[in-house]
């Protein structure tokens, strides 16, 4: 009874946080209802025995992605009439695609009330109550035994990716003086050093050369 007491609030505070994220006029708001979503979710994943998704939802989305997404909505300066304004003109694409996952949906639940059994079992055996297996090492075993090859090449796509992502965002700005170490050190006395008399009511004229090796 507690139980389903539990997921019917955490499953009521995940739909309304979700609607809210759409809904909020303030992409900040936006933002702190999407993390009220994947706390309220991660509870919903504690309730069905899945501690790992929940703490994989509560680390990597809540500590790491909304969180970044907080602090780039918060620093730069979001025109809020613009984003309004492509809303507006991207409402009946967006509503074409809701419709399409509603329906998705709903063929899905048709088909789990028509023939409950006639969904695929698992690839792999869960975890039974008196084994001492929690959750997380059963897909630990699954994962770096029979799928260990295909979580290999995902880490290395991703890792193809960030680098991708570096090389195609990565432009030097002609005209912008960036320090180099080696001139530096090897730069000399005559180089580094400028001695000028300066008369009363005269201005002092940086040495070109001196400038770019400091540079």
């Amino acid at each position: 009874m507690l139980a389903a007491v539990f997921f019917y609030l955490f499953a009521a505070m995940t739909v309304a946080s979700g609607a809210m994220v759409i809904v909020a006029r303030n992409p900040v708001h936006a933002v702190l209802f999407l993390i009220l979503a994947f706390f309220n979710a991660a509870g919903l994943f504690v309730l069905l025995g899945a501690e790992f998704l929940a703490m994989i939802l509560v680390v990597v989305y809540v500590g790491a992605v909304a969180v970044l997404f907080l602090f780039v909505v918060m620093m730069l300066d979001v025109d809020f009439a613009e984003l309004r304004a492509g809303f507006v003109k991207n409402a009946p694409l967006g509503a074409i695609i809701g419709l399409i996952l509603l329906a998705e949906l709903i063929l899905v639940l048709g088909v789990h009330i028509i023939d409950p059994g006639g969904l695929a079992a698992p690839a792999a055996p869960l975890p039974t109550a008196g084994s001492g297996i929690t959750n997380t090492e059963a897909i630990g075993r699954v994962l770096y035994t029979r799928y260990v090859y295909f979580f290999q090449a995902a880490g290395l796509i991703l890792l193809v990716a960030m680098i991708g992502a570096i090389v195609l965002t990565l432009r030097h700005k002609q005209g912008v003086k960036r320090q180099s170490i080696a001139r530096q050190v090897a730069r000399r006395k005559a180089t580094a050093m400028q001695v000028v008399k300066v008369k009363p009511g005269e201005a002092i004229i940086p040495n070109p050369a001196i400038v770019d090796e400091r540079g």
